[in-house]
Order: structure tokens, then C-alpha cells, then sequence
């Protein structure tokens, strides 16, 4: 089991410990509601250190990464990042991630965890371009400093203008008395904020200063499981659950990062199911009375017959009510749709919702 650079901070705050891709990992400290409130309404911090990051540079650093994510990186300029994925040959999802624009010829891929040595030995094995990788996963640290009061509680430790920072895009400056780190507005919660990444030998002081620099502001660690809960509330996929490697890009609403102004792996056959029309969506539901659904749990019509599955769900904090994603047939899956969650033999009413769940 590996650890974070902070994992005896988070034993010594009393965190819940869990075992989560391989590494050890803080779930809960006072309790997933309290903490989720903490992001949606003021500023707490997740140590998502485990997350892979690999660094492609060269002349065909993007003609690479072209060939192997389903989004258009010839867009990105240095400062900006995208969201995207790793389609794989049989349509569907190696992985999806972040791409940065660190200069010309420079790109950082940040990936999932749990997939960082299946990702980099997919990408590695269509670099034929010379392009030279490197998985600095191993030596560097990521803070997610999450929540409306992030930047007004945390503009005091660096000389960038953090409000400047505007979604999908960073800076590289000094934070924490710390220089050259990379300052990212690229969060996972929808409550605003911004990311740190940082050498694992700095995480430490990064750490303890924006403590002190957020006490004021009733800052907070917070864990996994609120993350999860959080990402929901948004409708933001999580790997493994939502997409994976049998749901295609275009059944799980990711159209939008897939671009066919280029050819990419397994392109024609995704742009013949973007004419032919997928069979299958992944769309939100909210129950329409007290229940919870869980990954997994089967999606039925009003007669019984089994239309599709949960892929994530949960009692959302901010609302109070049962909440989920899914696939279901097409036929099923416009907004409003009656559809039935099987919890325990009972079919238990939901709608299909328009994302997302938490509307500020």
C-alpha cells in the first residue's frame, strides 16, 4: 500500500483510512455530509495525490496525443487545459483526463489512479513519433483547495491573481513559499477553487500554510467519499463507474470531447455510431421517493422489464433526496422519463433529470 506525502497528517487528524487504487487514502474525517457542506458553502481540501501525471515533450508531443485522446488538443494554448479521454479499440474508454498546455512541445496528462500504468503503457504503445515520455506520478503531490471561499481564503499565500484564473486554465507561480508550482482550475466538485500541484518534499509546508492561511475561513480537510458525493451532485463521470472500457464516448454524453475534425484511435467506428445513433444513454435520475440507489442496481420500465443499470448513486447532501446516473435504452432516456430502480425486489420511482443535480 502506498502512501501520500500527508498520510500521517490525515492519521493524526483521526481520518477514516481506506485502501483506494493502491494507495492509502483519507475517506472521512467528521462525516461525508458535514464535510460536503464544508465545499458547497465554504472551503475544505482533499490530498488526491494519487492521481497519475505524465509528461510528453517533443516536436510530435501533440501529434501523439492527437492520435490517442478523442478531444481537440490543437486548441490548447500555453495556460489552458481539456478534459478528454483515451478511446481504445473496441469502443470504448481507456481512461479519461486532463491535458495542460505547459509550453510549446510540453504537455502534462493527469490520469486516474487506478489506471496509471494502463494509461501510460496505451499511450506508450502508440508513441512510434519519438516523443519522450515521462510518469512523474511517483515524485509529485496534488492538493484540491475546493469551495466558494478557496480563492479569497488562499489569495494570500502567492503573488498570482487567483481570481484570474478562469476555468480550464492555470498558472505556474509561487504558492505557499513554494515557487513553480502549478495553480489549476480544473476542479472536480463544482463549487469553484483550484488545484496545487507540487514536488511530494513540498506537500507538507503547502499543507500547514494553507491551513493557517484558511483558518479564518473555517477550513477543512475533506475525503474521498465526499468528493464522490460532490462529482455526483455535478453529474461529472467517474472512471470505472460511468465510463469504462465497454461504454463509448457518445452512450455516456461525452459528444462533446469527441471531435471527428480528427482521425484519433478507433475514430471511424465512433463517428458510424454517431450516424447510426447509440442504442443505450447515460442519463440522471432523481428518486421520486425516499431510497437510495447504488452502482449496479438494475433500472426497469413500468412493467418490470429490465431497461438498464446504475453506475453511480447516492442520498444527495445538498438536496436531501436520492440521486443517480445510468444507462438505460434509448427509448427511456428523455428528460421527465418514468423509469423504476429495482432496491432490494422493489421498484422504486425515479425521473429522468437534466444535469446537474445541484443547482446553485
Amino acid at each position: 500500500m502506498k502512501n501520500t506525502a500527508l498520510t500521517h497528517i490525515h492519521e493524526g487528524l483521526g481520518a477514516k483510512m481506506l485502501p483506494f487504487a493502491g494507495y492509502n487514502m483519507p475517506i472521512t474525517y467528521e462525516g461525508v455530509n458535514a464535510e460536503h457542506e464544508t465545499v458547497r458553502n465554504g472551503v475544505g481540501v482533499f490530498d488526491v495525490s494519487h492521481m497519475g501525471e505524465f509528461l510528453l515533450t517533443g516536436p510530435n508531443a501533440l501529434a501523439l496525443i492527437q492520435k490517442v485522446t478523442s478531444n481537440d488538443a490543437s486548441t490548447l494554448t500555453i495556460g489552458r487545459a481539456q478534459y478528454s479521454c483515451l478511446p481504445n479499440n473496441e469502443g470504448g474508454i481507456v481512461d479519461d483526463l486532463i491535458i495542460y498546455k505547459m509550453k510549446e512541445e510540453q504537455y502534462l496528462l493527469v490520469v486516474n489512479a487506478s489506471n496509471i500504468e494502463k494509461d501510460w503503457n496505451w499511450i506508450s504503445s502508440h508513441n512510434d513519433l519519438g516523443v519522450e515520455m515521462k510518469n512523474i506520478s511517483e515524485d509529485y503531490s496534488l492538493l484540491a483547495i475546493q469551495g466558494p471561499k478557496a480563492v479569497e481564503a488562499m489569495q494570500s499565500l502567492t503573488s498570482v491573481d487567483l481570481s484570474a484564473i478562469t476555468y480550464y486554465h492555470f498558472e505556474v507561480g509561487d504558492f505557499a513559499g513554494i515557487e513553480h508550482v502549478i495553480i489549476s482550475a480544473t476542479g472536480y466538485t463544482g463549487s469553484g477553487g483550484f488545484e496545487i500541484y507540487c514536488k511530494n518534499n513540498e506537500l507538507e509546508q503547502i499543507w500547514n500554510k494553507v491551513f493557517e492561511a484558511g483558518a479564518s475561513y473555517g477550513i477543512k480537510p475533506i475525503g474521498l467519499a465526499a468528493r464522490d458525493t460532490l462529482r455526483l451532485e455535478m453529474g461529472f463521470c467517474l472512471y470505472g463507474n460511468d465510463i469504462n472500457d465497454t461504454t463509448s464516448p457518445l452512450e455516456a454524453g461525452l459528444g462533446w470531447i469527441t471531435k471527428f475534425t480528427k482521425d484519433f484511435t478507433n475514430s471511424e467506428s465512433l463517428k458510424k455510431q454517431k450516424e447510426a445513433g447509440v442504442t443505450r444513454k447515460l442519463v440522471a435520475f432523481e428518486m421520486q421517493e425516499r431510497a437510495v440507489p447504488r452502482h449496479d442496481y438494475e433500472i426497469v420500465d413500468a412493467d418490470g422489464n429490465v431497461i438498464g443499470i446504475v453506475t453511480s448513486g447516492t442520498m444527495s447532501p445538498s438536496m436531501n433526496k436520492g440521486i443517480g446516473l445510468g444507462y438505460v435504452t434509448v427509448a427511456n432516456s428523455a428528460v421527465d422519463s418514468d423509469i423504476f430502480i429495482r432496491i432490494r425486489k422493489n421498484d422504486v420511482p425515479a425521473k429522468v433529470v437534466k444535469l446537474p443535480f445541484y443547482k446553485k
